[in-house]
């Protein structure tokens, strides 16, 4: 399992955490989604084999957040 830290912009309150634990734990290969709105991160675990980062960084782009 990998896990990375994503600096994300744009997300302010509960909907925004729900959008993208929602959308990108959703994705095949991703064991847990963890939003921290205090320091704009999203903390990703998942199995490289079954998703790629880009695919995930893609997911939270499409919520409408920005990856910084």
């Amino acid at each position: 399992m990998e896990k990375v830290k994503l600096n994300v912009s744009g997300m302010s309150c509960g909907h925004c955490v729900k959008s993208v634990e929602g959308s990108v734990g959703a994705l095949e290969g991703v064991s847990s989604v963890k939003v921290n709105l205090e320091a704009g991160q999203v903390e990703v675990e998942y199995n490289k084999e079954a998703v790629t980062l880009d695919k995930i960084k893609e997911t939270i782009d499409d919520q409408g957040y920005d990856i910084v």
